[in-house]
């Protein structure tokens, strides 16, 4: 149940101290990432764990939706390895894959006692050439999406999103 429960109090945190998140502790948030499923365990995710304060101010003043950064004490970004993906029509499959990988990241974060919340940057041209251009992507590497992660600033608490009315039983 205490994994329920930490699944359950996950909350979107967007306000932070600004303290720094240590090392050990992103190591043991991308180890969650990288143990996410995958299709055919493919693992087509690849990570840029950003620490350095100018980078992620940068990255704020560059993305419209990642204002946060300026107070996270640390940042993720998930990207697609296009050399990992799939061939064929299974190729769009590191898409779910990233996805999976992106909310044990969040998943870790809370069971660590820190806030995050996932920006996204894929599918939209303009972060997604912010993100290239900053880390120096090569053609192979799509930035997914961006996290920042820090301790929260004040107290929120996870909303209950469960509705009973989206689910069928046995048939639509």
């Amino acid at each position: 149940m205490e994994k329920i429960s930490s699944i359950l109090a996950r909350r979107s945190v967007r306000s932070f101290t600004g303290e720094a998140v240590t090392r050990e502790d992103l190591e043991t948030i991308l180890r969650a990432g990288m143990a996410a499923p995958s299709a055919m365990n493919s693992q087509p995710w690849c990570f840029i764990a950003v620490d350095d304060r100018a980078l992620m101010d940068s990255l704020a003043d560059s993305l419209p939706y990642a204002k946060m950064l300026k107070t996270a004490g640390a940042a993720i970004v998930v990207c697609g390895d296009m050399s990992r993906a799939l061939p064929g029509a299974m190729k769009d499959f590191w898409v779910q894959d990233c996805a999976a990988a992106t909310e044990n990241i969040l998943l870790a974060v809370e069971a660590l006692g820190l806030g995050a919340v996932w920006t996204g940057v894929m599918p939209n041209p303009s972060p997604m050439k912010v993100v290239t251009d900053t880390f120096g992507l090569d053609e192979s590497i799509v930035p997914f999406c961006v996290i920042p992660i820090g301790h929260p600033a004040g107290t929120a608490s996870a909303k209950d999103k469960f509705d009973a009315a989206k689910i069928h039983w046995n048939k639509w």
